[in-house]
Parts: C-alpha cells; sequence; structure tokens
C-alpha cells in the first residue's frame, strides 16, 4: 500500500480517515478514497514530489488523458510555510482550498496548520469551502 511507502520517506507519519468522496470535476467516473498524510522530511520539496510520482508509477498509475481515472494519486499539499512555484511543482497546491475532499481529512490532522498563501486555518478554509454551494 502507498502509505506503507510513504512511511519510508516520513518521520513521525500520521494518517487521516479514509472518505468516500465523489469525483470532482472529472466526469463519469467512480468514487473515490481520499485521505491525507503528515510528517516531517529532511527531502526537498522536489525530492520528496519526486519520490510520490515515482510511488505512483511503481504501484501501476498511468496518465492517459488529464482528469482521466486513477487508481492512486498522490500530491504534495504543503510543505512547511514554503510557497514554490517551479515547473511541475505548485505549493501549496492552488486548488486545495475549495477541495473538500482535501480539507477534511487534512483537517482532522492539522486543523490549525496555516496556508501559507491566505494565511487561513485548515480548519477555517474547511468551513468557508462547506458554506460553497455545490
Amino acid at each position: 500500500m502507498a502509505v506503507d511507502r510513504l512511511a519510508g520517506l516520513l518521520a513521525n507519519l500520521r494518517r487521516s480517515t479514509w472518505f468516500d468522496t465523489a469525483p470532482v470535476g472529472v466526469g463519469d467516473q467512480p468514487r473515490y478514497l481520499n485521505g491525507v498524510v503528515v510528517g516531517d522530511t529532511s527531502l526537498s520539496a522536489r525530492a520528496l514530489l519526486d519520490r510520490l510520482l515515482e510511488i505512483e508509477r511503481e504501484e501501476g498509475r498511468q496518465r492517459p488523458a488529464p482528469g482521466a481515472a486513477r487508481t492512486l494519486d498522490l500530491d504534495l499539499i504543503l510543505y512547511g510555510h514554503d510557497r514554490l512555484a517551479e515547473p511541475g511543482l505548485v505549493v501549496p497546491h492552488p486548488r486545495f482550498r475549495e477541495r473538500l475532499f482535501v480539507l477534511e481529512p487534512l483537517a482532522e490532522l492539522a486543523p490549525d496548520w496555516v496556508d501559507p498563501v491566505s494565511g487561513e486555518a485548515v480548519s477555517v478554509l474547511l468551513r468557508w469551502a462547506s458554506q460553497r454551494p455545490s
């Protein structure tokens, strides 16, 4: 399982509950299981992302088209208080603030974490996203 592989990259790893969610913005696809892990790493953000993509490939992830159904999707959402914008790497993840399937499990583990872009705590972002019309 991918979470077990992440334990080799992240010290003090904690995993959220799995959330069964409908696909968002990708058309007719099966439901997803979404969750979040948090932990500490000595890897740079780029090196961590490279390892996440490597795990996806080794677990059989294919990328036939943008938005295609996938069996595994590992994203780097936050990296401490860093803000990064490099080719292929934007941290914080640019759409995490509006995605309940990210905010709900993240708030379970780290409700007080502050988004370095908005300056708001994850719990506040979750409340705002929950109030938006679907």
